[in-house]
């Protein structure tokens, strides 16, 4: 997944000419960011028959991506802090652009893979600089919000689309799904020339960020990491099995194997502007818990009965479940991962929850295909995403516990905890803010 759920610190450069077609080309370069994690899914066992690839070498194309997001991603402040915001964005879409049109031509794996790659690390670029872009050029308070608020449901919505591109596009030629966001990203790029503002002066009083190290012992982001992690990389393996079970032995075409996955990944991206209020109201701890157990019986559910019979009793059961996962907690993950951090200290937080996430997908894509070549059954992957999921389910219990205590010790103290106040943190920190949200897988 990508998420646009960095929070970038709060300058302003103040008013551009056209600040709303800014808002317009940036969300469009996040969503076809976004779309790019899914894009292929669908188009992998075509892929694999052309090439003559096996499941474990195709899912490179798929994991390539995450591989160059995670790679990347941390050193992203670094790049733009050396080059400019602007200049590192113009290139990271032109080298989209070229990164794209040498997929569609690639006649062997490794050069697939390696512009899977390069696309990846192009995302890890343009994903939060557009983000802190937003945040300069739109002032605080509702109007930011607002902008926010469109960037992160564009992400969102990017993993459907995507999926639902691979299972036209796959029907003319699966090549097309490596081709297609190339003219979509030229046009953007002209755009962006026209529209991307200049770097905001650097200000004097912004505190350091602080140390990997440090971040390292806050617990609530570790778990959040985890978290994510695992219900990421559990998801797309799942997704990956589904996709060459239902077209090389149930024979469905590209395009009915995107719609069936519909019922997974389509309403966390309808739900995404509602995540803000669902945590205010219920907690991050407590949706968190409820996503991992959702998404854990469904992989249970599906790892019983790993030859289903039909794909309403077999496999939408197990969709829905990890749909209503995603809908609950990838966005309360997103949250309590930087709940009460400094502001100084949830960009970097964020580079390495992200890293997290991606390095999730492509080591869980990578597992599961291997088990499936080795065995030459679904039931050991099956087995290994459903071990997966129960571990992400340990990590949210000990999240909601954690959440517990502390609302214990803070009404022992005679103080009355906020409802809803996730992992127990100071509620001074926005809960539901857009710059915390974000799907976009």
């Amino acid at each position: 997944m990508t998420t646009p759920s960095s929070t970038p610190p709060p300058a302003s450069t103040g008013r551009v000419p056209r600040p709303w077609a800014l808002l317009l080309v940036l969300a469009g370069n996040m969503l076809i960011d976004a779309l790019e994690v899914s894009l292929v899914l669908v188009a992998l066992p075509a892929a694999g028959a052309d090439l003559g690839l096996s499941m474990w070498a195709v899912q490179w194309a798929m994991s390539g991506f995450a591989l160059g997001f995670g790679a990347l991603l941390p050193l992203g402040p670094r790049i733009t802090a050396r080059w400019g915001r602007r200049p590192v964005y113009l290139a990271a879409l032109l080298v989209f652009v070229a990164a794209s049109l040498a997929g569609y031509l690639a006649d062997g794996i490794a050069v697939l893979v390696a512009t899977r790659v390069v696309k990846g690390m192009c995302a890890a670029l343009t994903a939060p600089t557009g983000l802190a872009i937003v945040a300069d050029v739109f002032p605080e308070g509702p109007e930011q919000r607002r902008a926010v608020s469109v960037y992160a449901l564009f992400g969102a919505a990017g993993f459907t689309v995507g999926l639902l591109l691979s299972g036209a596009l796959t029907e003319a030629d699966w090549r097309w799904t490596l081709v297609f966001p190339a003219p979509v990203a030229l046009v953007l790029l002209v755009a962006a020339v026209r529209l991307v503002p200049g770097d905001a002066p650097d200000r004097a009083d912004r505190p350091a960020p602080p140390r990997t190290a440090d971040l390292l012992r806050d617990r609530s982001l570790l778990r959040s990491a985890a978290g994510a992690a695992t219900l990421n990389g559990t998801y797309l393996g799942l997704l990956l099995l589904s996709t060459f079970e239902v077209q090389t032995e149930w024979g469905w075409s590209p395009w009915w194997t995107a719609l069936a996955f519909l019922p997974a990944c389509l309403p966390p991206a309808l739900t995404t502007l509602h995540a803000g209020r669902m945590a205010a109201r219920f907690g991050t701890a407590r949706l968190v818990a409820l996503g991992a157990l959702a998404a854990a019986t469904g992989y249970a559910l599906r790892a019983a009965s790993p030859v289903p019979d039909s794909y309403a009793a077999g496999l939408l059961p197990t969709l829905l479940l990890v749909g209503a996962a995603f809908v609950l907690s990838f966005a309360a993950l997103n949250m309590q991962a930087t709940a009460g951090l400094p502001p100084a200290a949830r960009g970097p937080a964020v580079a390495l929850y992200q890293t997290a996430v991606q390095a999730g997908a492509a080591v869980t894509l990578s597992l599961v295909a291997a088990l499936r070549g080795v065995s030459g059954s679904d039931r050991p992957a099956l087995l290994l995403v459903t071990a997966l999921g129960l571990l992400g389910l340990l990590v949210a219990l000990t999240g909601l516990s954690d959440a517990r205590g502390r609302v214990s010790a803070t009404a022992g103290a005679g103080e009355r905890a906020p409802r809803g106040q996730p992992q127990g943190r100071p509620q001074g920190h926005s809960q539901g803010h857009p710059q915390e949200q974000g799907n976009g897988r």
